[in-house]
């Protein structure tokens, strides 16, 4: 698919979708629409340039058909997610996933859009296969299967959205595409999340500085224009509701990535503390051979070269007295921006 001078539509563009978006003004679109629940991101969005921002709770089915409308191509983003205090500790807030995207996907049939790109996530695996560290562990697309287990609410909310769309294109032919996402950070992304936490940590010179686990878990932490990319090849090239891990496999531990982050900040704390609280999977790392045969698609950017980008947007974008008094509202998934 060429996305030249077609409509789109963004739902939920805040983080990857700001990133998306800057990425499809210069694609040649016809014309952008975004939809979001709040109006958060609206001024740094339409300082892009002309954008139809509208801000709807796409869960309400009047306002996804509203949204959906005159849309030739759809990237749905929009989740209720945070990192992983939030997918921890607000499973009912996570299950309204069901809603969201049960609307939206409905609309696109009503609307005979030409394409729909749904975000899944990671957390869509089997948590059995993510108990060790002992082992290597590289998930494949078709691990997904029964007897399902995935994380949390959040997970079984991107679960059922990918059945629904393979359901829908081959019962309806609802042309789709799905992007596995692996711990994305970057530039806009929130303290809920693990890396910009840790940087924020070291931004406000947490002392001793606190960490959840025992800090052995392993990711596969994905810099967000990788994940673009991803989004746009998948868009493009897959039309049947494939899913495709977008990640990488490059294996880092929470106790690495700490420490990359001290290197970068030239904070050193005193004392680092190890502290109960929410870990997710102990080995979380994609296989990533089927994006590279099927898309033509790797990951530019390892590790240290997002996280240098993501630490220099940050330490010039923040204030350390406010990210001090917002900080464990945020990565608790108490308070959402």
């Amino acid at each position: 698919m060429d996305l030249r001078n077609k409509k789109i539509l963004i739902t939920g563009c805040s983080f990857i979708g700001f990133h998306l978006l800057k990425r499809l003004l210069n694609e040649g679109v016809a014309s952008i629409r975004v939809v979001n629940k709040t109006n958060y991101s609206k001024n740094r969005i339409l300082s892009l340039g002309t954008i139809d921002f509208q801000t709807k709770d796409l869960r309400d089915t009047r306002y996804a058909q509203q949204a959906l409308k005159d849309i030739d191509v759809c990237f749905h983003l929009a989740a209720d997610h945070g990192g992983r205090g939030y997918v921890d500790l607000h499973q009912a807030d996570t299950a309204t996933n069901f809603l969201l995207d049960g609307s939206v996907f409905a609309a696109a049939i009503k609307n005979n859009i030409e394409k729909l790109f749904f975000a899944s996530s990671g957390c869509v695996y089997p948590n059995f296969l993510q108990s060790t560290t002992s082992r290597e562990v590289l998930l494949k697309e078709n691990d997904v299967k029964a007897p399902y287990d995935a994380d949390n609410m959040y997970g079984w909310a991107k679960l059922m959205g990918e059945l629904t769309l393979r359901a829908y294109h081959r019962e309806y032919g609802l042309r789709s595409a799905i992007g596995r996402f692996f711990t994305v950070y970057g530039e806009y992304a929130t303290e809920s999340h693990a890396v910009i936490a840790s940087i924020a940590k070291t931004f406000t010179h947490q002392d001793p500085y606190t960490v959840w686990g025992d800090g052995t878990q392993i990711r596969n932490w994905t810099y967000v224009e990788d994940i673009v990319e991803g989004i746009l090849l998948s868009t493009k090239k897959i039309d049947d509701a494939t899913p495709i891990n977008i990640g990488t496999d490059e294996k880092t531990t929470v106790k690495e990535m700490i420490q990359y982050v001290f290197q970068y900040t030239g904070f050193y704390p005193k004392k680092i503390k190890y502290i109960k609280g929410p870990t997710g999977p102990l080995n979380r790392v994609a296989d990533i051979s089927k994006a590279k045969t099927d898309l033509n698609w790797q990951p530019k950017y390892d590790f240290r070269k997002g996280l240098d980008n993501t630490i220099r947007w940050y330490y010039s974008s923040k204030d350390p007295r406010t990210v001090k008094k917002y900080f464990n509202d945020i990565l608790l998934g108490n308070k959402k921006i």
